[in-house]
C-alpha cells in the first residue's frame, strides 16, 4: 500500500453518467489504490456521517451509483492478485474494465465463458448490477464469480465464496452496491476459444415463430427488431474448432464504425429534431445491414463499439412469456404515434441461484427498449414498463425503472433474506442512497 493515500479531489466537480441522465455532486472524491485504503476511507466517512458509493464507468441509467457522500472511484484497483489455470481461476482487482481484462485474459490464453454486448464498464460495476449477455446454458458475468472480496461498513476487509461466508457470496454477486465495496473479485476462465458469429434479417413473425428453436439450437442467440418495421436482424454465436475468419477491416469500419455507429448517430439526430422522419429511417436502418458470418476470439464477437449514447430500460421475463409480450410491445408500438428510432432487443439466460439476479431461479428472456439520449422517453417506457410487469418481469437494477420494494419483494424469492443481511452488514445503510431505498426499503 501506498503511504501517499488515496488521492482526493478537494473540490470535486459534478459527476454524471455515461448517459447523462444521473448526475451527483459529491462531498469528496477519492481514488484508492488498494482495500486497505477503502477500508480506510469507509472508516473516516463513518466518523463523519457520511455515506459512501464506489462508481465504475457510470454505465447504469439508474441512480444506483449517485451520492453526496464519499465518491469511490475503483480504477486503481486493477491488479492480478492470483491466477489459478488448474482450478481455472483468475483474480483481480474490481476497478479493472472490461475491455483490459479481455486484453489480460487473451495473454494468459484464457477467456469468460460468456459476456454482455459491451466492455468499458468496470468488473464491480457490471456484477453488481447484473450485467448480462445471451447464453443457452451460461449465464451472467455475476454468475461466473467465484469469489470475492468486499469492504463492509465496518471497514472490515472480507473475503467469501461457496465455502467461505457463503450467505454474503450468496449475497454479494449481484450486491447493487447494498452490501459493501467489492475490491476484488475472483472469476472461473477457461482457455480461450473462438466464436463464430452468424448475423442475417429475418421477419418479426418468423423469429417469433421459431423463438424456441433459436434459443435451443444456438448457444448464443439474440436478435433486434426496428419499431415501425417487420424487420429484425438475428444473431446466433457458437463455437467452433477454426480456423478464425475475422471481418475484414473494411468490412468492420462499414458495418461496425460507419453504419451502427456514424450513420445511426446521425438518423438519430435527425430523428430527435425531425420526430415524423423516425419510421422512414427506421425502414432504411433494418435494411442498412446486411446477413454476414465471420468467427473470431470470443470476446470479439460477444462486444462490439457502442459510441450512440442513450437511454435505456430492460426486464427480465420467464422465457416463455417472451413471444406474448413482444406481440404485445409491437401492438402498443403500432398503435401509438410515438417516434421510436431505436431497435429493440431480445436475450436470453439460463436460470441460475444468485438472490437479486434477474435470472434467478427461471429461465429468463431479456427485453430492452432504448431511446436516443435527449429523446422523452417517458410514455414509451412506462407503457412498455406496464406489459413486462404484467408477465412478471423483474427490471435491470442498471437500467430505468419505476419498482420499488414492495413490488420487487414478490418477484425475488429471496428478497427477504438479501435484506436481512443488509441489515446484518450496512445497519446504519452507509452504502444507502436514494435508489437503494426505493428497491429495497428503508
Amino acid at each position: 500500500m501506498s503511504s501517499a493515500g488515496p488521492a482526493v479531489s478537494k473540490t470535486p466537480p459534478a459527476w454524471r453518467n455515461w448517459t447523462g441522465n444521473q448526475s451527483a455532486r459529491p462531498h469528496s472524491v477519492l481514488t484508492p489504490r488498494s482495500a486497505e485504503e477503502i477500508s480506510a476511507a469507509v472508516r473516516r466517512a463513518a466518523g463523519q456521517g457520511l455515506p459512501v458509493k464506489a462508481v465504475g464507468a457510470g454505465h447504469s441509467f439508474t441512480s444506483i451509483a449517485v451520492t453526496d457522500g464519499v465518491q469511490i472511484r475503483p480504477e486503481g484497483l486493477t491488479e492480478v492478485h492470483a491466477l489459478d489455470r488448474a482450478a481455472g481461476t483468475i483474480t483481480v482487482g474490481s476497478g479493472m474494465r472490461l475491455s483490459d481484462f479481455n486484453t489480460l485474459l487473451t495473454g494468459y490464453g484464457l477467456a469468460l465463458t460468456n459476456m454482455g454486448d459491451i466492455a468499458v464498464q468496470s468488473l464491480a460495476g457490471a456484477t453488481s448490477t447484473g450485467t448480462h449477455g445471451t447464453g443457452r446454458a451460461s449465464g451472467s458475468l455475476a454468475a461466473q464469480i467465484r469469489g470475492m472480496e468486499i469492504v463492509l461498513a465496518d471497514g472490515e476487509i472480507t473475503t467469501c465464496s461457496p465455502t467461505e461466508n457463503a450467505e454474503l457470496f450468496a449475497g454479494a454477486r449481484v450486491g447493487l452496491g447494498a452490501l459493501g465495496i467489492v475490491t476484488a473479485l475472483t472469476f472461473g476462465v477457461e482457455p480461450s476459444f473462438l466464436l463464430e458469429a452468424r448475423e442475417e434479417p429475418m421477419r418479426f413473425d418468423a423469429v417469433l415463430a421459431d423463438f424456441d428453436a433459436l434459443c435451443a439450437d444456438n448457444e448464443h442467440f439474440e436478435f433486434y427488431w426496428f419499431p415501425h418495421t417487420d424487420n429484425c436482424n438475428v444473431k446466433r454465436n457458437n463455437r467452433i474448432e477454426g480456423p478464425a475468419k475475422p471481418l475484414s477491416r473494411a468490412r468492420f469500419l462499414l458495418d461496425d464504425e460507419l453504419l451502427s455507429n456514424g450513420v445511426f448517430s446521425l438518423a438519430c439526430r435527425v430523428g430527435r429534431a425531425a420526430p415524423r422522419t423516425v419510421p422512414a429511417i427506421a425502414r432504411l436502418s433494418s435494411r442498412a445491414l446486411s446477413a454476414r458470418t465471420y468467427s473470431d476470439t470470443s470476446h470479439k464477437v460477444f462486444t462490439s463499439p457502442r459510441r450512440v449514447r442513450f437511454i435505456e430500460m430492460e426486464y427480465a421475463l420467464p422465457r416463455a412469456a417472451a413471444t406474448e409480450a413482444l406481440t404485445e410491445v409491437r401492438a402498443f408500438v403500432d398503435a401509438a404515434d410515438l417516434p421510436i428510432g431505436f431497435p429493440v432487443e431480445v436475450r436470453v439466460a439460463p436460470a441460475d441461484d444468485l438472490w437479486m439476479s434477474t435470472a434467478y431461479g427461471r429461465e429468463t428472456a431479456y427485453i430492452a427498449v432504448h431511446l436516443y439520449k435527449g429523446t422523452p422517453h417517458e410514455r414509451y417506457f412506462t407503457e412498455v414498463e406496464k406489459i413486462m410487469v404484467a408477465h412478471g418481469g423483474r427490471p435491470h437494477w442498471g437500467k430505468m425503472h419505476t419498482r420499488d420494494a414492495h413490488h420487487l419483494a414478490d418477484l425475488y424469492p429471496r428478497f427477504a433474506d438479501f435484506t436481512a443481511l443488509r441489515n446484518r452488514v450496512d445497519p446504519e445503510r452507509r452504502f444507502g442512497n436514494d435508489y437503494l431505498r426505493r428497491v429495497l426499503g428503508d
